[in-house]
């Protein structure tokens, strides 16, 4: 597979709407940004940056807003699984009359960090955007493709998991987990490795992939080289049209936005997180016994590992 433009796991840029619970239309407005057309950028931007506008705005109206046609903006609606202008208008609106309920006596925190914000307020802001993270990636998850994906898991011979940068950190956290229930399973992030540990699937396997943005070039030319093995290959991205998420059988979509200090990429790794929670869960409860035994058995063999309050271990102090 091509490699593509970006370098790393920097997101796509947005001027995102700050709302503490985002309506669901306006997650995957965002979430589609990247892969639309210029022209229909345009519309996707204005429905996020003011969907309540965008509800009570007429087609001709948005349009000019928007510099392109009428044309366009049905074409946009299409392209996000709308029958037509209609019916995103009336979603918008019914989903601001939700969000404004649900924002009565909440105090409104914008979460981009300026260079003169006290460490108070840099506090609240990053505790806000996260918990907007967790909230918004749980509230637009796709359980039936999680419920998919989780099926898949179970059964499989072999778990190859893959990522890069801060996302290496949460594959890391994945691998840890399925093994710990008994599954056989493995990180990589470097990208030798990666590919070469791919080339060896095959169809009784799967691949999992995580990019925030879904543009690295490393890790989506891993994922298709598993999905050439005919391994069932899932990614967990932000961006569900993004080649990470063309080269995937399987989507798990996170909705994260970050800030301008995005270093430790927070509030992508925590939505991330969430998402491999939520997949480590539902497996470990679809092999219910299993998953219990082997708790049981690895919690067992680290307990002697630990230092009681005298700082001994436990296992020297029953000796």
């Amino acid at each position: 597979m091509a490699r593509t433009a970006q370098p790393s796991d920097e997101p796509p840029s947005s001027n995102a709407h700050d709302d503490a619970s985002a309506p669901t239309t306006v997650l995957r407005v965002r979430s589609l940004l990247p892969s639309l057309a210029p022209a229909e950028q345009r519309v996707a931007q204005r429905i996020i940056d003011d969907p309540e506008r965008v509800a009570a705005s007429s087609i001709t109206q948005l349009a000019k807003d928007c510099n392109t046609s009428e044309a366009t903006v049905i074409r946009f609606c299409r392209t996000i699984d709308f029958s037509g202008y209609r019916e995103l208008r009336l979603t918008l609106a019914t989903e601001a009359g939700q969000a404004r309920g649900s924002r009565v006596g909440a105090r409104e925190v914008t979460s981009d960090i300026n260079p003169d914000d006290t460490l108070v307020t840099v506090v609240e802001k990053i505790a806000f955007t996260d918990a907007r993270a967790v909230e918004e990636t749980g509230a637009q998850l796709d359980v039936e493709e999680l419920r998919t994906v989780i099926e898949a898991v179970s059964g499989a011979r072999r778990i190859d998991i893959y990522g890069v940068g801060a996302s290496a950190f949460v594959a890391a956290d994945l691998q840890q987990k399925l093994h710990r229930i008994g599954l056989t399973s493995f990180s990589w992030s470097d990208a030798h490795i990666m590919m070469t540990s791919a080339a060896l699937l095959t169809t009784e396997d799967v691949a999992i992939a995580i990019s925030h943005s879904g543009g690295t070039p490393d890790v989506v030319d891993t994922l298709a080289k598993a999905r050439q093995r005919q391994a069932t290959t899932v990614a967990i991205t932000n961006f569900p049209r993004s080649p990470l998420g063309t080269a995937a059988d399987r989507v798990l979509t996170t909705a994260a936005r970050e800030t301008t200090f995005r270093s430790g990429a927070t509030a992508s790794r925590l939505a991330q997180l969430t998402v491999i929670d939520c997949l480590f869960v539902g497996v470990a409860q679809s092999r219910y016994a299993d998953s219990r035994a082997a708790l049981e058995s690895t919690y067992d063999a680290v307990r002697g590992l630990r230092a009681d309050d005298q700082g001994r271990r436990t296992r020297d102090r029953d000796e």
